[in-house]
């Protein structure tokens, strides 16, 4: 049995040390809002944050996690409205077949946090590695920056 904080609520999964965090996500936690891509960390669909830091679950061994905070999609806005980073992805249209976004959304939120006024560089930097097969890339770039706005804005 292998203990996990997830979204902010302790869980227990009777998993192997070795599962990929994603698995237990999806198919033991039923939060089914990261998405499997390649299996190897090289698309950005599984991102989730681990004690704030964007990681890919894929790879990630359940193991690995100890007792730090894991956060999916499920929880960005915190039950206190639409997070600055989906409130630009609504405003700009980003999302065009959808199956990135998750991931795509948790990288943006990780880097606005530390970096409330990203640069083109920080945003290229922390983007990189989060694939989008529809190439949304310029409205992606578009929303990270005016996400960043609009937390600024809230403070």
């Amino acid at each position: 049995m292998i203990s996990l904080r997830v979204n902010g609520v302790d869980r227990s999964a009777d998993v192997e040390p070795d599962a990929p965090l994603l698995w237990v996500i999806r198919d033991v936690l039923g939060l089914t809002g990261t998405k499997y891509g390649c299996g190897i960390a090289q698309c950005g669909a599984c991102t989730v944050h681990l004690d704030g830091r964007p990681i890919r679950s894929c790879v990630t061994p359940v193991s690995a996690v100890g007792r730090s905070e894991i956060r999916t999609i499920e929880s960005l806005s915190g039950g206190a409205g639409t997070h600055a980073v989906q409130q630009a992805w609504v405003e700009l249209d980003v999302v065009q077949c959808g199956y990135c976004q998750s991931g795509q959304i948790m990288s943006a939120a990780a880097l606005i946090e530390t970096q409330p006024n990203p640069t083109d560089a920080d945003i290229n930097a922390a983007m990189n590695g989060n694939l989008c097969r529809c190439g949304t890339y310029p409205r992606i770039h578009a929303a990270v920056k005016r996400a960043a706005e609009i937390k600024r804005r809230s403070t």
